[in-house]
């Protein structure tokens, strides 16, 4: 089926952060779009609101009509939906054409310039920095992110540009469907294992990922990453890091609260550069994103001030309150290396404060496969407070549980376990300088509350 001919589009397990991006393309073509989800959330609420008919049971008899067309209707699904799915069985015996979200951007990566950025951790940043670069300047870019942008306070970018800003997931093989034009690799620390088995197996998919970069365009990959790229013909190699290779910073400052720096390219190189959110980490992301930025055309004034007006991605090192007496902020990080790299940026923020954390582990092979890894990352702090693992699409493994974290925690980490239940109570009767909420699970829907309990502390 070619776009031209889609009439209608349903979306199987339509309020995921990347399925709701697709879901709203759609809806600004003009498309009769649908779909359902397990469970009401504010994403599927506000797609309901832009035009989108949801349902929340799984019932072939709730899907619109329009829908139900095999000739005009396109089906897309999340791999986390089960084959036993009875609205998936439905389209699949009925004829429809049924593709996965990441069929839908490789198709999209073949009509445009896809501009990919790929890696365990750091993608979703990177990649909505190089959006907001580009939407910015004279290029212009579509951009399907896997956040929600703060500048846009949305997942998608749409434009008549030639270019389209992708966030290539792993998970699943998925990036395989893309053919970047261009590609930023992040990070490759094994991660989904419960999907690839083994560290090689993982980096393999990494290594075959790059072969599908198109002859005339790039990879613009972290020069300490362990996998072995294999570039087809024509396909141009950089790498970068904080401070060596093709894009690098020096002269960096951190200078109340700000951060400045030069930005160092064998195209052209670009004197102070100040980071909208200055976050240590974000050096490194925005190297790398002002890097396939430039590639493509953008200008040094254009990086600029799209580094500068950058506001961030909800839930990635999300400040709720930021005063001299509390700060609060929430951090989607669920990996070892990205609690890691969390923790340390707030350390370097906050030196002489208290840093305490409220870390729900996700997933329990996660866990499993990582414990002794989050106990030392998250030994950086001074305070960590553990609930319950979230279990996403799993079921509970013997022996499994936040307690094997709690165990491994340095000597000198003051520490707790809770239930998720009790962390709002926590909140009110504990005294915080600075308060973290980390994960990828559901703990992140108590921020709006947790942030009214410790505003009325502070007046």
């Amino acid at each position: 089926m070619e776009i031209k001919d889609i009439k209608a589009v349903y979306f199987i397990g339509a309020g995921g952060i990347g399925m709701s991006a697709i879901a709203r393309y759609f809806l600004k073509k003009g498309l009769v779009v649908a779909g359902y989800d397990k469970t009401p959330s504010d994403l599927t609420r506000h797609l309901e609101k832009e035009g989108v008919l949801m349902h929340y049971e799984e019932n072939v008899d709730e899907i619109p009509f329009a829908c139900k067309q095999p000739k005009t209707c396109l089906v897309i699904y999340t791999p986390a939906v089960p084959s036993t799915h009875k609205e998936l069985c439905y389209f699949l015996e009925n004829g429809f054409e049924v593709q996965k979200r990441a069929q839908v951007l490789g198709t999209l990566t073949q009509s445009h310039k896809g501009l990919c950025v790929a890696g365990t951790h750091g993608k979703t940043t990177t990649s909505t920095m190089c959006a907001h670069i580009m939407h910015q300047g004279h290029l212009d870019c579509n951009a399907f992110l896997g956040g929600i942008s703060k500048n846009y306070g949305t997942n998608y970018i749409l434009s008549d540009s030639d270019y389209v800003v992708i966030e290539a997931d792993e998970f699943d093989r998925s990036f395989h469907w893309l053919r970047p034009w261009m590609s930023v690799i992040t990070s490759t620390d094994p991660d989904h294992l419960d999907i690839y088995g083994t560290k090689e197996a993982y980096l393999e998919s990494f290594r075959h990922y790059s072969e599908l970069i198109q002859s005339g365009g790039a990879l613009i990959i972290h020069r300490d990453l362990e996998m072995k790229e294999n570039l087809q013909n024509g396909v141009r190699r950089y790498d970068y890091s904080l401070s060596e290779g093709d894009f690098h910073a020096e002269n960096i400052r951190i200078v109340n609260g700000g951060i400045t720096f030069d930005f160092v390219s064998p195209i052209e190189c670009v004197k102070d550069v100040e980071l909208g959110q200055p976050i240590p980490i974000n050096i490194e992301n925005g190297i790398a994103a002002m890097a396939m930025a430039q590639l493509n055309g953008c200008t040094a004034d254009e990086l600029k001030y799209g580094m500068k007006t950058y506001g961030g991605v909800d839930r990635r090192f999300d400040f709720k309150i930021k005063s001299e007496r509390l700060v609060f902020l929430s951090d989607y990080a669920h990996h070892p290396k990205e609690i890691y790299q969390s923790a340390k940026s707030i350390r370097e923020l906050y030196k002489d404060k208290h840093i305490t954390a409220i870390f729900q582990p996700h997933l329990y092979t996660r866990t499993r496969d990582f414990y002794k890894e989050f106990a030392e990352a998250l030994s950086q702090l001074d305070e960590v407070v553990l609930t319950e693992i979230y279990p996403a699409r799993e079921l509970p493994i013997e022996g499994v549980t936040s307690q094997l974290i709690y165990d491994n925690l340095k000597e000198g980490v003051k520490k707790e376990m809770i239930q998720k239940y009790q962390v709002l109570n926590y909140v009110k009767t504990h005294k915080f300088e600075v308060l973290v909420i980390l994960g990828a699970g559901d703990l992140d829907n108590l921020v709006p509350q947790i942030t009214k309990i410790l505003k009325s502390k502070i007046k």
